[in-house]
């Protein structure tokens, strides 16, 4: 298993030289969408009233892509994807060109670690934890099956321990 980390996500969107990056990198770090998900958004899947993405998950342990999911979205993203939508029926990139998007960002950035987009994902559910997302809440956000699957995100420093006591006794 591959150990994922949250990424300094400022220095991350700031390397970004294209709409089509931020487009990418923004709805990746501010939705907890797969890759492959992202690549298979259409026009049809965004709820604009409400502000969110609809879409069948993964579909549970026998992969029927049951599973209807409704993700949340930010003023940010939303801004971002008007302009696309407007004149695209879907988003153009495959899951790999997705991942070459984020390698490419990553690298202008600097960041020296290892980034794919399930670490963008990670850094989305560490980042909603921090603010108060309960788990049961970002389980469905992220279209796990399992609350244990979700747990894995709690891995949160001390200080950020810390911090939450303090504020909550």
């Amino acid at each position: 298993m591959r150990r994922t980390y949250a990424l300094p996500v400022q220095t991350l969107a700031n390397a970004c030289s294209t709409a089509e990056e931020r487009l990418v990198v923004w709805t990746l770090l501010d939705t907890g969408l797969r890759a492959g998900e992202f690549a298979g958004l259409t026009r049809d899947n965004v709820l604009w009233q409400q502000k969110a993405l609809r879409f069948k998950g993964k579909g549970g342990p026998y992969g029927k892509k049951t599973k209807v999911r409704t993700v949340p979205l930010t003023k940010r993203v939303m801004a971002l994807m008007e302009p696309h939508f407007a004149l695209h029926e879907s988003i153009p990139f495959s899951k790999r060109t997705v991942e070459r998007i984020v390698k490419r960002v990553a690298n202008r950035a600097g960041i020296t670690n290892e980034v794919v987009p399930h670490v963008l994902r990670h850094t989305f559910a560490c980042d909603a934890i921090r603010r108060g997302i309960s788990l049961p809440a970002l389980q469905k956000i992220l279209g796990h099956d399992r609350l244990e699957t979700t747990a894995i995100y709690l891995n949160l420093t001390p200080q950020h321990v810390l911090d939450e006591f303090h504020s909550k006794w």
